[in-house]
């Protein structure tokens, strides 16, 4: 799955540059957690729409509900059920999104308690993750909710010792693929299978991330040493 993670210019800063000729927005966070505001980045109608990007919220709220609520887990979206659930069937096919990212962060399972690691890029600068987008109107004022949902699918064997389950990481050479709107079907499943596109560096890091009200560098301090992970196509 994919609970936590954190946006910071650094990385983020060359992605913007690259795909909008524009500088990272803002703010940095390195505790992102569901419900809050980050930058995504939207895909194109047709080839003479520019790509955009807009803050959202990070909890999806799709156009036909009746009322924000946080009552189903909608950060994640199985890759599995994409075209099955009423939520994610219309995005799927046409409000994809790219979620750039420093890092995510996942929690292992170490006999009685939970040790957090940090995830971030072996060698390119950000994460690159698959989202979903759609947009919600208040009945009451007309006011429009922006929100996104990440993909998740099945764990690949290297990353199966923290969660079964991982975001959906696309390579430099999928980017356009995903937000181009008229991707085969077929092609985009082939996009949300379990793979790993670019290597990976896995950090422990302190329990202070575990608190999603704390903040700062603190986060992604090591408390141990990390391990690279190759690609997995």
């Amino acid at each position: 799955m994919c609970g936590r993670f954190n946006v910071t210019s650094d990385p983020l800063q060359a992605v913007f540059m690259d795909l909008l000729e524009q500088n990272y927005p803002g703010p940095e966070n390195f505790n992102v957690a569901p419900t809050s505001n980050v930058w995504i980045i939207r895909g194109k109608l047709d080839a003479s729409m520019p790509l955009t990007t807009i803050e959202a919220r990070w909890w999806l709220t799709p156009n036909w509900a009746k009322e924000i609520s946080t009552k189903y887990s909608m950060f994640n979206a199985r890759a599995e059920s994409l075209e099955k659930s009423p939520a994610f069937r219309t995005p799927f096919r046409r409000k994809r999104c790219l979620v750039p990212v420093s890092g995510f962060y996942e929690w292992q399972r170490v006999e009685d308690r939970k040790q957090p690691h940090y995830i971030k890029p072996g060698e390119s600068t950000a994460l690159m993750l698959a989202g979903l987008w759609d947009e919600w109107h208040n009945p009451e004022d007309d006011q429009v909710l922006t929100s996104f949902t990440i993909v998740t699918c099945e764990a690949t064997d290297p990353m199966k010792f923290l969660h079964h389950r991982q975001p959906v990481m696309l390579g430099t050479d999928d980017v356009a693929t995903w937000l181009n709107h008229d991707t085969d079907v077929d092609l985009l499943q082939s996009l949300v299978r379990p793979r790993l596109p670019h290597s990976l560096e896995i950090v422990p890091v302190s329990n202070f991330v575990g608190n999603s009200k704390n903040n700062g560098a603190r986060c992604i301090e090591p408390v141990g040493s990390s391990h690279q992970i190759p690609p997995q196509s």
